[in-house]
C-alpha cells in the first residue's frame, strides 16, 4: 500500500471517529434548562484552579444544595468543591473521590451520610446523572459496574451514544448550541435555589422491616475511611437538616458508633437547628427536603467555624491570586443571585434552571 493511500486512510479514519464524537455530543442530554443536576459532575473538570481545595464535599443532593463553596470562602477563607450529584450511592461517592484525588488531595473530604440507606443499585436515570458527567478512567468504568442495574450495559456508558442514539427525534436548539461547550450553572458544585416554600408538616418515618444499614453500603464507607487515612486527609461525616427522607434513630446511633469507633468527626444538623439558625419557614424552597440560599449560607457560616476551630485550615484571603479567583467566582455568584431574585418579583416564581411555573 502506497504512503497516500495509508494517509487517506487515516484520514477517513479520523473524518469518521470525530464525526461520530459530534454525534454523540450532539445526541447526548444537556442538562441545561432541565434536570440541571446532570451537569453537576461534569463542571468539575472546567475548574481552572491550580491548587488543592481545602475541602471536598462528596454525596447527594444534600451536599449540593446545603454547602455554600463561596460562603466557606467568603467567610473563612476556605477554598472548597462539592462533587455532588442527585441520589449519589455511595459506592459512586467512593470513586468520584478516587477519581478526585487524581487531581489533588484535599485537607478534608466532608461526606453526607444519607446515602448509607441505599445497598443496591436504584435507577438508571439517577446512575446517568453522576456517570454520565464523569471524565473515563478506571475510576469511572469500576463506578459503572458498581451501579449498573440488571438490564444495563458497560458499553453504554463507555460509548453513549448507544444509549442515546434514539433521542434524534426529540433534539431541541439547545441540544445543537451546547454540543462542545455549555453554560456555567453552579458555584463550585452548590446549586443556587433562593426561592422559598415553607414546611408546612413534619412527615413521619414509615416503620422498617429492617434498620441495619447494609453491608455493601458499610464496605464503601469503610473504603472511604481508609482512602481518607491513607492520604492524610480527615473525614468528616454529616447529615444535614432536611426533614424527609426521615432520618432514624437507629440510622443515628449506627452512625455515632462508626464515627467514634473511626475516631471520625460527625456532624448532626438535625440536633443543630436552633444554633445554626434554620428556620423551615425561610430556608427551604421545596417543604424541607432541600435548603435554599439562606438556609445552605447559615449551615456553611456554622461548618466553616467547626472546621477551622478543629482543623489546621489557613485562611488564603489574603493571598492574591486566591483572592482574584475567588473574586470571579462572586461575582458569577452574587450575579445569579440577582437573578433569580428578580425572577420571582417579576414572575412570581424561577425560571431558571427549568424550575416550573406554579399550576393555575
Amino acid at each position: 500500500m502506497d504512503k497516500k493511500r495509508i494517509i487517506l486512510n487515516i484520514v477517513v479514519v479520523c473524518l469518521i471517529l470525530f464525526s461520530l464524537y459530534i454525534l454523540q455530543n450532539l445526541l447526548m442530554p444537556k442538562y441545561v434548562s432541565a434536570i440541571v443536576e446532570g451537569s453537576l459532575i461534569e463542571e468539575y473538570y472546567n475548574e481552572k484552579a491550580d491548587y488543592n481545595h481545602d475541602i471536598i464535599f462528596i454525596g447527594d443532593c444534600e451536599v449540593y444544595e446545603s454547602f455554600s463553596p463561596i460562603s466557606l470562602w467568603k467567610n473563612y477563607g476556605i477554598t472548597s468543591y462539592i462533587r455532588g450529584s442527585a441520589q449519589q450511592l455511595i459506592w459512586q461517592s467512593y470513586y468520584l473521590l478516587e477519581e478526585t484525588l487524581k487531581y489533588e488531595t484535599p485537607e478534608i473530604v466532608v461526606f453526607n451520610v444519607l446515602a448509607m440507606q441505599y445497598n443496591e443499585p436504584q435507577k438508571e436515570a439517577y446512575n446517568r446523572l453522576t456517570l454520565d458527567g464523569m471524565r473515563m478512567s478506571a475510576s469511572k468504568i469500576r463506578a459503572v459496574k458498581a451501579s449498573m442495574m440488571e438490564d444495563e450495559r458497560l458499553i453504554d456508558y463507555i460509548f453513549p451514544i448507544l444509549r442515546y442514539h434514539s433521542r434524534w427525534n426529540e433534539l431541541t436548539s439547545e441540544d445543537f448550541k451546547y454540543v462542545f461547550k455549555k453554560d456555567k450553572l453552579f458555584h463550585n458544585g452548590y446549586y443556587m435555589r433562593v426561592d422559598v416554600k415553607p414546611v408546612t408538616s413534619i412527615p413521619r418515618g414509615r416503620k422498617l422491616a429492617n434498620y441495619q444499614f447494609g453491608d455493601t453500603a458499610y464496605l464503601y464507607l469503610d473504603k472511604i475511611t481508609k482512602l481518607c487515612k491513607d492520604n492524610g486527609i480527615e473525614l468528616v461525616l454529616v447529615k444535614v437538616p432536611s426533614i424527609y427522607p426521615v432520618w432514624y434513630d437507629q440510622w443515628e446511633q449506627q452512625i455515632e458508633d462508626y464515627a467514634s469507633k473511626n475516631d471520625l468527626l460527625y456532624i448532626n444538623f438535625l440536633e443543630l437547628i436552633d444554633e445554626v439558625g434554620i428556620d423551615y419557614s425561610k430556608d427551604t424552597y421545596d417543604a424541607g427536603l432541600h435548603m435554599n440560599l439562606t438556609g445552605a449560607e447559615k449551615l456553611s457560616l456554622y461548618l466553616g467555624d467547626v472546621l477551622t476551630k478543629t482543623y489546621d485550615l489557613t485562611d488564603k484571603r489574603t493571598n492574591k491570586e486566591y483572592q482574584e479567583i475567588w473574586q470571579e467566582k462572586i461575582d458569577f455568584y452574587e450575579q445569579m443571585k440577582a437573578q433569580q431574585y428578580y425572577e420571582l418579583e417579576k414572575y412570581g416564581y424561577l425560571k431558571s434552571f427549568g424550575a416550573k411555573a406554579p399550576e393555575d
